[in-house]
């Protein structure tokens, strides 16, 4: 696996794999790699003959400077597990090669899909820097598929509207979060929590599990009845959400009733440590998270 760290080197690396009719897969991250991304880069490797890996710090994208300053950062760490996952190429840019002096452009999805949940607690300008440098990424590497993980449901969202609207060649593809086995969702935040708030964090997956819990056995598709289901299994963690929401997963606006597909979306500050997390609860009983 070859690390390039600007637009020219990565250009021309990819120049050779396209002339022989290589298909190109690209994984955006910001590092810090755990199994989700590793499942996301090993899903790359199915879905294409070369694969890109690029890890950027976005700043953009961050509302909390001290958020961005604690965001872990170990990049010998990450080349060799991308590596191992299946890589071929590691991108790892510099913020003035992403962002160059006098740089002004942003490219920006309106609407429900970047002004509810995250949009609302964290600001629409979280996802117009998510856009932006997504964009950028797909235009550098001009990827025949891109691969997203699922626990950010609501970005990956974002991003397939963002690649249908400007008819972006990129295929999107989404992939199921990955947990530890008991249940969290696996996060790079995760490794700022200290051993109690560990455990305090389980409050996320046991709202999604309760909620699941309701629909499959009580026959509850009420969404009042479904949140407040949600939200009582937080508390013996002495968690409170930031957001709790069943909304259309497509669309994002809210619903009354579980009778269709629906997303169950949750935001929760443990300690210093913000996480999300979500399921998609069907109309049947069952759920898929």
């Amino acid at each position: 696996m070859r690390t390039i760290r600007t637009v020219a080197e990565l250009r021309a690396a990819l120049a050779e794999p396209r002339r022989g009719g290589k298909t190109i897969g690209l994984v955006p991250t910001m590092g810090s790699l755990h199994d989700g991304h590793l499942a996301l880069i090993r899903a790359a490797r199915d879905a294409a003959d070369h694969v890109v890996v690029s890890l950027f710090v976005n700043p953009a994208q961050f509302n909390d400077s001290a958020d961005l300053a604690a965001y872990p950062r170990d990049e010998h760490r990450d080349a060799g597990l991308a590596h191992e996952a299946g890589a071929d190429l590691l991108f790892a840019p510099s913020t003035d090669e992403i962002y160059p002096p006098g740089f002004t452009t942003q490219v920006r999805v309106a609407g429900p899909l970047t002004e509810t949940l995250e949009g609302a607690h964290r600001g629409a300008d979280h996802f117009h820097g998510v856009t932006t440098v997504v964009t950028k990424l797909l235009n550098m590497v001009g990827p025949d598929v891109a691969l997203f993980g699922q626990k950010d449901a609501q970005q990956a969202l974002v991003i397939q509207r963002l690649a249908a609207d400007l008819d972006l060649p990129a295929r999107i593809e989404v992939v199921p979060t990955v947990r530890e086995p008991d249940g969290l969702a696996l996060s790079s935040r995760n490794v700022r929590l200290d051993p109690q708030d560990r455990r305090r964090a389980l409050a996320l997956s046991a709202a999604l599990r309760a909620a699941e819990s309701e629909l499959r056995e009580h026959g509850t598709t009420d969404a009042e009845a479904l949140s407040a289901a949600a939200r009582a299994a937080m508390t013996p963690f002495d968690v409170e959400p930031e957001y709790l929401a069943l909304v259309d997963p497509e669309d994002l606006r809210p619903v009354g009733s579980v009778d269709q597909d629906t997303l169950l979306a949750v935001a929760a500050h443990v300690g210093p440590v913000r996480l999300i997390d979500n399921t998609i609860l069907t109309p049947n009983g069952g759920a898929e998270r």
